[in-house]
């Protein structure tokens, strides 16, 4: 007698996170399969929905197994399964077509991954002669490829991104009709009979076409020229980073006199040629992001003097997208590769755009008739204290979420601050940053900033109801928020820098935050940089600050730290110098003597001091002065901090670092001027005037605890970017016992800046907070 069938059963599954375009659809009907079980699997908004039919101990296998059944680049945050009723199929298929996510059910969760790097399989096919994908600039599979800065809307499928434009042939459709084939249903599958395209683009020269483009392209690149390369987010400006002329030529159009380039290496070994690189360093590298990493320049490195003058790291990293691999092997082997625009302006994105705006620059465009959706810059990350750090998020990490440590009820858009802007959306338990955006005073930034705007609520399906800005009335991110109609939710800059620390480490109790950075507006008005908070993620209450600095002619000093350098002697009571141009040093001083502006940056106190050292008198980048005292410090060997005080100051404390300046001015009076050939006193001061900085952030967090403030401590601002900083902070703060929190997900500078606010006004509009 034949055994009874077992009973069919059905159970609905639903799947939050990182879960389009990245195979998993593929892998759950191959499971399904194998189980014998039917029913369907479907991308919904921003989540995948699986409905699975059988015997019930194959759907308690099926349901079990699942997790572990998943592509390695799914990232599952949660797994909803309730019973359904039988659907009657009779094979397990993929559904295509959106389904509308019920009301009320939060919908701020991950669909679509960053954009991958080509993995192993692929770059095996692009470089084997006998593959119909070989040297194909455009090879991708559901292991890798863009998604992220094709998207146009969710769900992930091919006619919602730019590919749709591209229709595969007949070979690629069975590909990804296959499921036993690595490129079933990838939405990027394409090759040199349908996918995009190369051309090369040059004044005066009919257009050439896919080898003939790449075969141009490094000739110029290898005769000293300057290609615009159309990449993964954006256009990239590229040049043979060993020809001086070629790099000099680059600062030179794109008017950027001394920030440091980024060179993209054809592999790990032409990169540890330049720079010496630790495990970490090396794993990063490698990773699927591809981010520009920060690493100490190798001495006698056979690079140009003008990738990265005066400073001993270099910014390096792979290519990202196979395209500029095959630049790589077949050009020169270590190339600048940079942002496409002038200083300022965000990258260009779109072929015509990058001709009329690069026209000056470049002197040819590699470019592809592939639509870059949304832009990203490269990603930048530097190793601080044994921990990767990102100090530019953008590429290969956007749209990756951060789980925040409070339930955001109302889904609240941050719109960040006026440079290195970012914005953000936070929804349920997660928060979503944009790409790096730039500086909001140039107007294709601010059109950058409103597009990124909708993108975020579009391809998160979740319109915001409240916007939290910066208490600034003047940037553009303020005024766009006010102007919303949204409920405005304003945000103290410092606050919201420990705040996005605090998230990063679900922290919502109160913590000291220590937030150094050039300038923040206050709640009362001032203009600070420099301070000493106790916070939490609704409130603060400042309980220090760095003594303030003059800023004799307002942004001026900002731009030329001579300035700061000689308010400080002046404040410090040092001798004044002899002034090298007659008038300058007698005009600030009667600067000085009025009432400028003060600010406690301390950022500006790193300024102050580069210039006092003779290093740097004006800056033509952000943190420039900061970045190459930084740099010369690293040369010293250890010495004791220079003497400071700790003064009361009407309820609160002020670290006075006038007996520091006098230290300094010493130590330099000792060894014959401030000048930098009297390079071993300037590394000394260098390096002790760091440990100042940590000792004096030691002893305000010591005086903090004593007034009962808690023991976690939260490094928050730009300043801790600086590698040295946090090492010596960190040595100190952790030899007293008190537990360290840095940035590492978000920059620790403004790029974070929108995270800490999203996560304070959601904090303020939970029903909690009223009780």
């Amino acid at each position: 007698m034949l055994p009874s069938p077992q009973p069919l059963s059905r159970r609905a599954i639903r799947i939050a996170g990182v879960v389009q375009g990245v195979g998993l659809r593929p892998a759950v009907i191959r499971f399904a399969r194998d189980l014998g079980l039917v029913g369907f699997v479907v991308n919904e908004t921003v989540s995948v929905r699986i409905e699975v039919e059988g015997p019930a101990d194959r759907l308690e296998t099926f349901v079990d197994r699942l997790p572990s059944s998943l592509p390695l680049l799914a990232r599952v945050d949660s797994m909803e399964v309730e019973d359904a009723p039988l659907g009657g199929e009779t094979e397990f298929q993929i559904l295509v077509g959106e389904r509308v996510i019920p009301s009320g059910d939060a919908p701020a969760l991950e669909a679509i991954p960053a954009d991958l790097a080509p993995c192993a399989a692929c770059l095996r096919e692009m470089d084997d002669p006998a593959s119909r994908r070989y040297r194909y600039p455009f090879i991708s599979c559901v292991d890798c490829g863009p998604r992220y800065t094709i998207v146009a809307e969710t769900p992930y499928d091919r006619h919602r991104t730019s590919m749709a434009a591209l229709p595969p042939c007949d070979a690629c459709e069975r590909e990804c009709a296959d499921p036993g084939d690595r490129r079933f249903l990838s939405q990027t599958d394409s090759c040199p009979s349908c996918g995009p395209r190369l051309s090369l683009i040059r004044s005066g020269a009919a257009a050439l076409r896919d080898e003939a483009a790449l075969a141009a392209a490094v000739t110029l690149l290898r005769a000293g020229g300057i290609l615009a390369v159309k990449g993964a987010g954006g256009f990239t400006l590229a040049c043979d980073a060993t020809n001086d002329s070629a790099v000099a030529l680059l600062r030179d159009r794109k008017r950027r006199p001394h920030k440091p380039f980024a060179v993209m290496g054809r592999s790990l070994e032409e990169l540890e040629r330049i720079v010496s690189l630790s495990d970490r360093e090396r794993e990063t590298l490698l990773s699927p992001a591809r981010p520009i990493v920060l690493a100490g320049r190798r001495r006698r490195a056979r690079i140009s003097r003008h990738v990265a003058p005066f400073l001993t790291e270099l910014g390096v990293f792979l290519p990202p997208t196979p395209l500029q691999r095959l630049l790589l092997r077949d050009g020169p082997p270590l190339q600048v590769m940079t942002s496409g625009n002038l200083s300022g302006e965000p990258l260009a994105k779109d072929d015509d755009e990058a001709q009329e705006r690069l026209a000056h620059v470049a002197d040819a465009f590699l470019v592809h008739d592939r639509t870059i959706v949304a832009r990203a810059d490269d990603s930048v990350v530097r190793e601080i204290d044994g921990r990767v750090t990102a100090l530019r998020r953008a590429r290969g990490f956007v749209p990756a979420g951060i789980p925040l440590p409070l339930e955001a009820t109302t889904a609240v858009l941050a719109v960040g601050a006026g440079e290195k802007n970012t914005v953000c959306l936070a929804a349920g338990r997660s928060a979503f940053l944009s790409p790096h955006l730039g500086e909001l005073d140039d107007p294709v930034a601010f059109a950058a900033f409103q597009e990124a705007i909708r993108r975020l609520q579009r391809l998160h399906g979740c319109p915001a109801v409240a916007v939290a800005h910066d208490l600034h009335p003047d940037l553009r991110s303020t005024r766009w928020a006010l102007d919303s109609g949204l409920q405005a939710i304003p945000v103290q800059h410092h606050h919201a820098h420990v705040a996005s620390c605090m998230v990063e480490h679900g922290r919502v109790d109160p913590v000291i935050g220590v937030a150094f950075d050039g300038t923040g507006l206050g709640e009362d008005g001032a203009i600070r940089g420099g301070e000493f908070l106790v916070a939490d993620l609704r409130s603060f209450r400042r309980i220090g600050q760095l003594r303030p600095i003059a800023l004799a002619g307002g942004e001026a000093a900002i731009r030329e730290p001579w300035r700061l350098g000689l308010a400080a002697l002046r404040d410090a009571g040092c001798r004044i110098p002899t002034d090298p141009s007659p008038g300058k040093v007698g005009a600030v001083l009667r600067l000085l003597e009025g009432q400028p502006l003060h600010a406690t940056g301390a950022g500006r106190w790193f300024d102050a001091v580069s210039a006092i050292c003779g290093l740097r008198a004006e800056i033509s980048y952000d943190a420039q002065a900061a970045l190459e005292l930084e740099a010369t410090a690293r040369g010293a060997s250890t010495w004791p901090p220079f003497e400071f005080d700790v003064l009361d100051a009407g309820g609160t404390f002020e670290i006075d670092l006038r007996p520091t300046i006098r230290g300094i001015d010493a130590v330099l009076r000792r060894f014959g001027g401030r000048t930098p050939r009297h390079y071993g006193a300037v590394q000394s001061v260098a390096a002790r005037f760091h440990g100042t900085m940590a000792e004096a952030i030691r002893a305000g967090c010591r005086r903090a605890r004593n007034e009962g403030a808690p023991g976690a401590v939260a490094l928050a601002g730009g300043c801790f970017q600086n590698a040295l900083l946090v090492h010596e902070t960190r040595r100190r703060l952790e030899a007293d016992g008190f537990e360290v929190l840095v940035n590492r997900l978000v920059p620790p500078n403004d790029g974070g800046i929108a995270l800490g606010q999203a996560a304070i006004a959601a904090a303020r509009l939970s029903p909690a907070a009223g009780s």
